[in-house]
């Protein structure tokens, strides 16, 4: 990691620089695991390896099917070249199936289908444990407007057609996910990309026939590896070899 990079922001996965030109950030990847808030944590090896390929592969196939993402292209194990954007404080949360916290709200037993995509939006503040919120506090507090609203909706439903049918395809049933999303401005022309990261850190994934968990609910409720789920699921997608059985960087650089 080069000392004069300019650090931006750390969260709790990810570390942003400054980016070589204007407009651009480096988004570094941690192998920092965290669940409930991050009051439980541990350190995953390999962890932000995955992540970074994973992302990139997602976002690399929303730009091609003209969903705008922040991603502009992978430098190396680690850190991903993105666009500069003014991220909108909410977590869009997609949700296909009930699970986490939806079900102990309603009642209603994980893995029950929706009767469709559900998108919901918390507020993320990290201090009061990324809270619910409707659409009428979001337009009243000016986090966004209707309009907003209206192309988060619908880019938030297209993320989900493509993350569904690819996961699918591979075996794996998309239960919910969630994204950030950025403003960036082209001239007087303010637009909404996805930003963030879309890893297994962000998804629940099951495999279709044996329900068994592929994401970060392995980490939040003791499951077993979770390098190995993640390692399972880009191995079904195709960034890991097929007979890959861990994550050498040799396989993933």
């Amino acid at each position: 990691m080069a000392p004069r990079r300019k650090k931006i922001y750390e969260g709790k996965a990810k570390i942003l620089y400054e980016g070589p030109e204007p407009g651009t950030l480096v988004q570094y990847f941690k192998d920092d695991a965290t669940a409930f808030n991050a009051q439980k944590k541990d350190v995953i090896e390999g962890k932000g390896v995955l992540n970074n390929r994973l992302s990139e592969f997602f976002m690399t196939g929303l730009n091609n099917i003209g969903v705008p993402t922040h991603f502009i292209r992978r430098i190396n194990m680690r850190e991903q070249l993105i666009r500069q954007v003014e991220i909108v404080p909410l977590e869009v949360i997609v949700r296909n199936f009930a699970a986490g916290s939806m079900s102990k709200r309603l009642g209603m037993e994980e893995g029950t289908a929706l009767p469709r995509p559900i998108v919901e939006y918390s507020y993320k503040n990290d201090a009061l444990g990324d809270p619910l919120v409707p659409e009428e506090y979001i337009v009243a507090f000016g986090w966004a407007n209707q309009q907003d609203l209206d192309d988060i909706v619908a880019l938030a439903l297209r993320v989900n057609d493509f993350l569904a049918g690819v996961f699918y395809g591979v075996g794996i049933k998309l239960i919910d996910f969630k994204i950030e999303i950025g403003r960036v401005w082209e001239g007087d022309y303010m637009r909404l990309i996805v930003a963030d990261e879309i890893s297994p850190d962000s998804c629940r994934l099951w495999d279709v026939k044996t329900g068994q968990k592929l994401d970060k609910d392995v980490f939040r409720r003791d499951l077993g590896s979770l390098t190995d789920a993640y390692t399972e699921v880009a191995r079904r997608l195709g960034v890991l070899p097929a007979n890959a059985t861990n994550i050498k960087p040799t396989l993933i650089n």
